[in-house]
This record gives structure tokens, sequence and C-alpha cells, in this order.
């Protein structure tokens, strides 16, 4: 046969051998991806949750001119440390804080003002205690209590009423003398009072409580604490983050409500009207059945007559859904007789049911408790004395009193 037929013939035959292979390879997979099926402890490529792309589900996608359009696929988990499990611990779940109980916190605050109001309690003593009480003595005693922020007439009354005693009884004894400040004291604080907080759900929507007072007194703290009680009380509570025109007032609030699981109403725009803020509080209550809403508003100075006026105006904006069952102020003790000329100004606009005494320590005289109650005839409800979460408690009168003279 010619060479050059055999040639043509060999280098088809090459050639078609050639393409008979390139045509049956398997072709390489995909970087990353098995080229068998994965068996159950073989880890998913990109992470647990990722998903091999032979063992994917064939879908006919057919593109935009098609009938049948694709699913969407799930977007890919982020790829997962290589960390043995046994290793990774799952997030801890958020833990809310609880009040210590109210005993233990009657005890430490009692113990706090003996230690810091215990000049009123030793010099009335010591001079009631000598062995001559003259005229000299009893007006040394007024002036005691004067300086206590008792105020003018119940100083002359608790003085008339000891001067009476002492010559009576004719006693020297310091124990005796005490027990008799004692008795008179707890008289003028006046036990009988009603110093719970109104904060029980009626049948059809929450109680609603606004707190009002001058700036920085310790409003939205007071709120904050009052909140953290009553959660643990297991009632479900709302916070009106009302006070719009103080920065990061409601930033401080929704703080205080996500440390023990309180839900905060608040608006983001600066300056934005109270009013409506503190009816978005009560229509969240209302929605969700919640035992109380606690409205914190804006400071105000009682000489300002168009913030006084503002704040008259939340009050009547609240009621168009729901009654305001506790107004309460929050006065600092140590503002003394000042505190009472604001107490006065709020009462007449806002109708008080209570007061909040905070930063009784330090400075505070303890006498500003006989004197707001005698001019408002609205009880002391709570007091506090420092920023701790637990330095607020209810107010008792006998304590009061035990702890002033200890």
């Amino acid at each position: 046969m010619d060479p050059i037929i055999l040639i043509s013939l060999a280098s088809v035959l090459i050639v078609g051998l050639g393409l008979l292979a390139f045509i049956g390879r398997t072709p390489k997979p995909p970087k990353g991806t098995y080229p068998t099926t994965r068996d159950a402890n073989d880890p998913a490529p990109g992470g647990a949750a990722g998903t091999a792309v032979l063992d994917r589900p064939e879908t006919d996608d057919a593109g935009p001119s098609g009938t049948a359009v694709a699913e969407p696929e799930a977007p890919q988990a982020a790829p997962v440390p290589t960390t043995d499990v046994a290793d990774t611990e799952a997030p801890a779940a958020v833990e809310l804080e609880t009040p210590a109980p109210a005993a233990g916190r009657l005890a430490r605050l009692r113990a706090r003002l003996a230690k810091s109001n215990n000049i009123f309690g030793k010099g009335l003593l010591a001079l009631l205690s000598s062995d001559n009480i003259t005229e000299d003595v009893w007006e040394e005693v007024e002036e005691t209590l004067l300086l206590a922020d008792l105020g003018t007439a119940p100083t002359l009354e608790l003085v008339d009423n000891l001067r009476e005693r002492v010559t009576v009884e004719g006693s020297r004894d310091p124990q005796q003398v005490k027990a008799m400040l004692h008795e008179e004291l707890v008289k003028m604080v006046d036990p009988g009072m009603d110093r719970r907080l109104d904060a029980t759900r009626r049948q059809d929507r929450p109680a609603v409580m606004m707190v009002v007072g001058v700036n920085g007194v310790g409003k939205t703290t007071t709120v904050g604490k009052i909140g953290r009680v009553l959660v643990a009380e297991d009632r479900r509570v709302v916070f009106g983050a009302a006070d719009t025109f103080r920065a990061a007032a409601a930033e401080q609030l929704a703080t205080w409500g996500s440390r023990v699981g309180v839900d905060t109403v608040r608006s983001h725009e600066d300056g934005a009207d109270p009013a409506s803020v503190a009816f978005e509080a009560v229509k969240t209550g209302i929605e969700q059945e919640a035992d109380v809403v606690i409205v914190d508003t804006a400071g105000r100075l009682q000489n300002k007559s168009n913030l006084m006026d503002e704040l008259g105006k939340i009050k009547r904006v609240i009621e168009k859904q729901a009654q305001v069952d506790e107004v309460l102020l929050v006065l600092d003790a140590t503002t003394g007789q000042n505190g009472l000329a604001q107490a006065k100004v709020f009462a007449e606009v806002v109708n008080i049911t209570g007061i909040a005494l905070t930063k009784l320590d330090g400075t505070a005289k303890g006498g500003i408790v006989v004197a707001i109650q005698r001019e408002l005839g609205v009880p002391v409800k709570l007091v506090g004395l420092g920023e701790g979460p637990d330095d607020l408690a209810p107010f008792n009168a006998e304590g009061f009193v035990e702890a002033l003279l200890d």
C-alpha cells in the first residue's frame, strides 16, 4: 500500500482516539466540593450550615424568558471556625436584675440614715437629758429642730409637747427622754397615712403613674428603681420616656428598662411633644395588658408657668385613655424648705398623691418629712439614700424616727 495512504489512515485513527478520550472523560468537580456523595461524618464545606454543590437538588431554571422561575437559594451562613464542638459555649442568656428583699433594703437604709443624721438625735438627747433644763435649753432645742428642716409650726408644737411631758414626769434619764422624743416624733410623722403606691391594675386597664419634679432630683433613676421592684413582684410594667428635652434622658430610662425587662416607649426626635409620648406609653400599656405604666416627665422649675402648664397638658392627654392613679413628686431632701416651696406649686398643677424623697443621706436633715406632709397632707411614700439600685425603699414612720434618734 502506498506509504502516504498509511500515514493518513494512522493520523485519522490517532485523532479519532483522542476525540473519544476527550468526550468520555469525567469533568473535575468544582473547588471546595466533594466528587462523591458525603457520608454522615463529613463536614459540609463553608461551615455546618453550608450545602455542597453536588448535594443540592436540581431545579428547572429557565431564566427571565422561561415560564418557570427558580426559587431563590437560601443565603449561605458565615463559615464556622474550626473549633471542637466540646470547646464552644452557647451565648449566655440575659440575666435580669432583681432587687434585694424589702426588709434588707429597709435595714440598710435605716443604718445609713442613722449614720448620716445622728447629730440630730444626739443633739436633742444631750439637751433634754441635762440636769437643769432652762429656758435657754429649750431655745437650743427649737434651734436644733429648725435646722433639721422640721418647720416652724411643727417645731413649736413638738417643743410644747416635750416641755409638758418633761415637767410632768420630771425624768432626766436618757432612755426615758429618748422614749418621749420618739413618741412625739412618730406622732408628727403620722404612721397612719396610707403610703402604698397605687400600682394595681384595674379590670380593663393598667394603673398609670406620673413622676414629676424639678431638674436634678433623680426622677428617671427613681422610675427605674420603682419598675425594678414592681417587676420583682411579677407585675408587667411599661415605661414612658416623656422627658424629651434633657439629653439622653430617654436612653437612660431605656437602659433601666433593659436591665429589668421593661419595655420603654420613647421618641427618637429631640424635643418631641412629651404629651404624645405619654399618650403612646399608656396606649402600649393597654394593648399589652400591662399592670402599670410609669411616665417619666421633664424637670420643671416651679416658677416657670409655661412649663408647669405643659405638665398639666401631659396629664390631660393621658386621661383621654386612662385615669392617672398616682402622681409621685420626687424631691431632693437636701433642698430643705425650698423643696417645700416646689411641692406646693406642683400640687396645684397635677394633684400630687405621694412624695419620693431622694438624697436623704449626706446633708439632709430629715425634718423635711414632717414639714412636707403637714403642708400638703400628702404622705412620703418612698425614700432614697444613694445611687445604688437598691437604695430606694418604702417609707416607714417608726423606722425613720428610730434611725434619726439612733
